[in-house]
């Protein structure tokens, strides 16, 4: 079979054009920042020493999201009678509770994740979360959101670049020209890279796809219809870069002020062969300082005053806060900033919650149509569709949802219900519904046995 070059191409400039963008996020929440506002002082005082120094809060902004999202099973419309166990069977056979946390926490972080489903070589059906740099879709201009094709790209031990490019009848498999595997240069131009055939596999380098659908799922965070996702990043590396600043001028400040520089009057100066002046004395916490005359005068210039940099320090974490809709207390970790009640911590949460409904919302529906294809795919699928259940991003506290529960059963809520919703499972509330029920006999047992023995005493307490 010939090249597909065309969509070979297409996935190589769209690789090359969004290369520089993963790595810029990735490289602001691993803490790799660039020093660009250093100054020269800084640079004098303190060379390479703090090179890559940064006062990273990238990370908080990322994993306060990452850390909400936790899917929690899945429901089915009428009619899915053990669709939902079966999805969630599925889902834990792939170990997803720690894979959909990554592909969330890329998601967020890049804004952009994928997800491969297809069957390893054993034939059991495989989720095969993938990093935003390796992978791109091609959405459909008159279907918004149906994927047409999409690509994986990634480089082998022995250097050679591999391509795959998945369609809803197909999966192309290709690979770098054996030329290429003398290059030592470990990114190249995707775009200059010229592949052929894999026909390493079995099955050569066309694989049928026989579900009609492209087995590639796209994760975008913050993003429009058919279009790439937006890093939760994006807007603060420039507020990290400001804060990088501000502590930078604080460490030059501290060198400068850690010794107090001193200053004499009233002495004559010397001067060396060239003309510059020579100190009359030297600095030490060992050495004492005496002169004769009695016109020289000694003294220092006051210290810096350090309370500023730390009041412009904690002004950018409440600008991080600002700008990412992360609560405060995220950034600055004082009593202050922790709210003091279950309502001021609804109302300090508002944006940061209404966000993660969002993304929840998003992420739900891939999520939803990449399950019902792996159940497809495992021969359990049906046309009924799956909704994804989330842990609730606003969670009460355990003694404010037990005071809820109180209220309601006042209203008259069945204690079923009650039990239901205060994360019972079906057994439990049998158990304690039943026990309950026989510790209610007992007791009207026991008041009738009470009656009875009052009605047959004769008043006689003489005997």
């Amino acid at each position: 079979m010939a090249t597909n070059e065309k969509d070979i191409d297409k996935a190589a400039r769209y690789l090359r054009e969004n290369r520089s963008r993963y790595t810029t996020t990735e490289n602001y929440y691993d803490g790799t920042h660039e020093l660009a506002f250093a100054s020269e002082k800084f640079k004098n005082a303190f060379g390479s020493l703090f090179r890559e120094f940064a006062l990273n809060l990238c990370p908080a902004v990322v994993d306060a999201v990452k850390d909400k999202l936790v899917i929690t099973g899945f429901r089915a419309e009428a009619g899915g009678d053990g669709i939902p166990d079966a999805a969630w069977q599925l889902w834990q056979q792939n170990r997803m509770g720690k894979r959909s946390g990554e592909i969330h926490k890329e998601a967020v972080k890049n804004g952009d994740a994928y997800a491969i489903v297809w069957p390893d070589p054993a034939g059991r059906v495989t989720i095969y979360p993938q990093r935003a740099g390796l992978c791109m879709v091609e959405y459909d201009e008159e279907t918004p959101g149906k994927i047409v094709w999409a690509a994986k790209y990634w480089k082998r031990i022995d250097e050679r670049h591999r391509v795959n490019i998945f369609y809803a009848d197909r999966v192309e498999k290709y690979i770098s020209r054996p030329e290429r595997s003398a290059t030592r240069d470990a990114r190249p131009d995707p775009e200059t890279i010229k592949y052929e055939p894999f026909t390493e596999d079995k099955g050569g380098n066309v694989i049928p796809n026989p579900y009609g659908v492209v087995p590639v799922f796209h994760f975008a965070n913050n993003a429009d219809l058919g279009s790439l996702g937006r890093s939760e990043l994006k807007d603060v590396i420039a507020v990290q870069d400001a804060l990088n600043k501000s502590v930078l001028d604080m460490l030059v400040a501290m060198e400068f002020s850690a010794f107090r520089q001193r200053w004499i009057s009233g002495i004559e100066i010397e001067y060396d062969n060239e003309g510059q002046p020579i100190a009359p004395f030297r600095s030490g916490a060992e050495r004492l300082w005496i002169t004769e005359s009695a016109e020289t005068k000694f003294g220092d210039f006051a210290a810096s005053e350090l309370s500023q940099f730390l009041g412009v320090k904690d002004s950018f974490r409440i600008d991080f806060a600002s700008v990412s809709g992360t609560p405060l207390y995220y950034f600055m970790q004082t009593g202050a900033n922790f709210p003091q009640s279950g309502e001021s911590y609804r109302r300090a949460e508002t944006r940061f919650v209404n966000k993660i409904r969002d993304r929840q919302e998003a992420f739900g529906n891939v999520w939803e149509e990449l399950m019902q294809f792996a159940l497809m795919m495992d021969g359990k699928g049906k046309e009924i569709r799956l909704f994804a259940e989330w842990e609730d991003a606003a969670k009460l506290a355990e003694t404010e949802e037990l005071t809820n529960l109180l209220l309601k059963k006042d209203l008259g809520v069945s204690d079923e219900q009650l039990l239901t919703e205060a994360g019972y499972g079906a057994a439990d509330i049998k158990k304690m519904l039943a026990a309950k029920a026989a510790e209610r006999e007992a007791m009207v047992r026991s008041f009738n046995r009470g009656d009875e023995k009052e009605e047959g005493d004769d008043g006689n307490d003489m005997g």
